[in-house]
């Protein structure tokens, strides 16, 4: 068994054992706006926070110190669109992965739709088989030795977008979903076998 102290490592090495060893990865795949501008990006630092009230959090990480797109336009409009990543668009998905200026949309990579939101500003996805209208709930900064290095958003969900074919008695297919997770490298995974364990009382 091999014993590393952290502080030993460089931050890609650092990097490297965190997403080779935390996987599978939910994706979060989010939508946010820069005036007239919809940027997107995809962050794999996802997962749920609490359902009640329903939060969400999205680590988001600096480079070099720099704020991403996708944070400040969060932080600054309070608002966020976050999809599920599946199994039909995650190859759009990685095109808005592209480093492109503030003002570029990454959504003319691709060939998805915009869909106007319900209760936020913020457009969604139209090909997302499930989104949720967020709200900026609170804003963390990751400080590490005097510099910010990531920018923790934990957002509240004011509404569910989910694909009527995915709903069956207040429950979500996982299968008809068919989620994306994502993987260390460029590889992702799919659901694969499912399997039960009961768990004790």
């Amino acid at each position: 068994m091999l014993s590393i102290e952290p502080s030993a490592l460089t931050e890609r090495n650092t990097y490297k054992f965190l997403i080779g060893s935390i996987v599978p990865r939910p994706i979060a795949f989010v939508t946010t706006r820069n005036g007239d501008v919809i940027n997107a990006a995809p962050f794999s630092y996802f997962n749920v926070v609490t359902s009640n009230p329903p939060l969400v959090s999205v680590s988001i990480q600096r480079k070099n110190g720099v704020m991403k797109d996708t944070a400040r336009n969060a932080i600054t409009t309070k608002e966020l669109v976050i999809h599920v990543v599946d199994e039909t668009n995650v190859h759009d998905v990685n095109e808005t992965a592209a480093n492109l200026d503030a003002d570029e949309s990454e959504l003319s990579r691709t060939t998805f739709t915009i869909q106007p939101s319900e209760v936020i500003a913020t457009p969604g996805i139209k090909e997302a088989k499930i989104r949720f209208e967020c709200v900026l709930h609170q804003h963390v900064p990751i400080e590490h030795e005097g510099q910010t290095t990531a920018d923790l958003l934990i957002a509240r969900v004011v509404r569910f977008h989910i694909d009527r074919e995915l709903y069956e008695h207040g429950r979500i297919d996982a299968r008809k979903l068919a989620p994306v997770s994502r993987m260390a490298g460029n590889s992702y995974a799919t659901l694969g076998e499912l399997f039960d364990v009961k768990r004790p009382e």
